[in-house]
């Protein structure tokens, strides 16, 4: 396929606030959004340019991947560990390639039947060093070589699910009666049945965010509205070691703190873009409902909907006054960013961050430092292509080649962040353009690439309607109606 020319000179999210932030989601933004209907099902032509993108972001996977191992770097070019959220998403990235004639189906099933193997057979256990995860759960973070757990990182409850969700992918996707397939649906079947998830309820309440082997599991938990959502679906339909019945409830128990909104814009609030695309990546909720979202009658992908308009239209109101905002150059969620440091900006002193979730302030975890991500566009393709195909064609003619690359768009940029005396190593610093981080994320690069394939024909929700885990899960969740019955 032809490529846009390209200028070659071109933590995950640390923590969240301990509280739901209080207030209406748009009161900052001083106006509400319009809402335009929700795409229509079934196969959606896409520009060139996001057919452009979807091949640099695969890339980045395939070209990237640990061939003796499966592991992809959490980060590239700066080196790094590997990320088994990374893994995830390109277990599923693989099967785009596929899909859409990059790479031949049996090259992308060999991939990633060395990926399972490697989850199958690494050591587990309470160890400090030397192993790769514990109770069949898995490190955040893991040496690129050798697959062991790297430095102090937890083991994480949300990442191990991130990466469970592309085993399921695959494992409903490689369908064929070929032996390498055959090995794929049955190793990965057994490594997702493995995780011991009532053992992440210490005490019998909500799932613990993780757990270190020296201080033990750590306090925050999995409730309210998040991308957590997808750790309790895979719990609840575990095949091995599922969380007993009233999980869901845990999860929804602080819903009443998350509204914003009236009418047309009400939802569930969570101000980083990535809270909403990641569960939806894989799970398709069109038309199924819970006991929340039947009382407020709408679906969990409507709920992403809204977000993403209330994302544009508080960049668009831009009430923080900083430079790039608009009404097609927008987009907040987790990402890279300038440094951390308080800074003099338009006659006021400034905080900026390194790596930060951020959104819309008056949101539960909202923060706003100025600095853009073109994954929280991307990534909410599948919701509303209406406002995020010119978002994304946007941000190409505004910023060009400071922004894109070899595999796409660069994680973020901050045009207010424009101060050159200031040493950074997160990316480069432009006095009239302003800071542009250097990195491609690997699970940033994972939600474009999946929202881009479900914008176009559904792909991966297609094949995880037929996933037994999914419907289990949602099931026992209380989920009803549309595909799911």
């Amino acid at each position: 396929m032809t490529l846009f020319p390209v200028d070659q000179r071109i933590g995950r999210r640390a923590f969240l606030s301990t509280s739901a932030a209080a207030g209406a989601g748009l009161a900052a933004a001083g106006c509400a959004p319009m809402l335009a209907e929700a795409a229509p099902r079934g196969s959606t032509t896409l520009p060139p340019l996001i057919d452009d993108i979807e091949h640099r972001t695969f890339a980045f996977f395939w070209d990237l991947a640990n061939r003796e191992n499966g592991l992809v770097p959490d980060r590239w070019p700066t080196p790094s560990f590997a990320s088994i959220a990374a893994v995830g998403f390109a277990l599923t990235a693989y099967t785009i390639g596929v899909d859409r004639g990059w790479v031949r189906r049996s090259a992308a099933r060999d991939l990633t039947l060395t990926t399972l193997k490697f989850f199958d057979t690494a050591k587990q256990g309470p160890a400090m060093s030397g192993i790769t995860g514990h109770k069949g759960f898995f490190y955040h973070f893991l040496d690129m070589k050798t697959g062991h757990r790297f430095r102090d990182t937890e083991l994480s409850s949300v990442d191990s699910t991130l990466l469970f969700l592309g085993i399921l992918h695959a494992v409903a996707y490689y369908d064929g009666a070929d032996p390498v397939e055959r090995q794929i649906r049955e190793i990965g079947a057994r490594v997702v049945a493995k995780a011991e998830w009532p053992w992440f309820q210490p005490d019998g309440k909500a799932i613990s965010m993780g757990w270190h082997p020296d201080k033990g599991f750590i306090e925050r938990r999995w409730d309210g509205y998040n991308e957590g959502m997808m750790v309790y679906i895979l719990a609840l339909g575990s095949a091995g070691h599922p969380i007993a019945d009233g999980g869901w409830s845990l999860w929804t128990a602080p819903y009443d703190r998350f509204w914003r909104g009236e009418g047309a814009t009400r939802r569930l609030a969570f101000a980083p873009l990535f809270g909403h695309q990641y569960s939806q990546m894989w799970i398709d909720f069109r038309g199924i409902r819970d006991a929340p979202m039947r009382a407020a009658g709408l679906d969990y992908f409507e709920n992403s909907r809204r977000a993403t308009y209330a994302n544009r239209a508080y960049c668009a109101a831009n009430p923080m006054g900083w430079a790039g905002y608009s009404k097609d150059v927008w987009g907040l969620t987790a990402c890279d960013g300038p440094a951390n440091a308080m800074l003099r900006h338009n006659g006021h002193q400034a905080q900026y961050y390194g790596y930060a979730a951020r959104g819309p302030i008056a949101e539960p975890d909202g923060l706003d430092d100025g600095t853009i991500a073109p994954t929280a566009v991307l990534g909410s393709l599948a919701f509303a292509p209406e406002i995020c195909v010119p978002a994304a064609e946007a941000l190409h003619r505004v910023h060009g080649s400071r922004i894109y690359g070899k595999y796409g768009f660069l994680d973020s940029f901050n045009p207010s962040f424009n101060y050159t005396d200031v040493k950074t190593d997160s990316g480069t610093i432009d006095a009239r353009y302003g800071w542009v981080a250097k990195d491609y994320l690997g699970i940033d690069q994972g939600a474009i690439i999946g929202a881009i394939a479900n914008t176009r024909d559904g792909a991966v929700w297609r094949a995880m309607r037929t996933s037994d885990v999914i419907r289990r899960g949602l099931k026992r969740a209380g989920f009803t109606g549309g595909w799911l019955g």
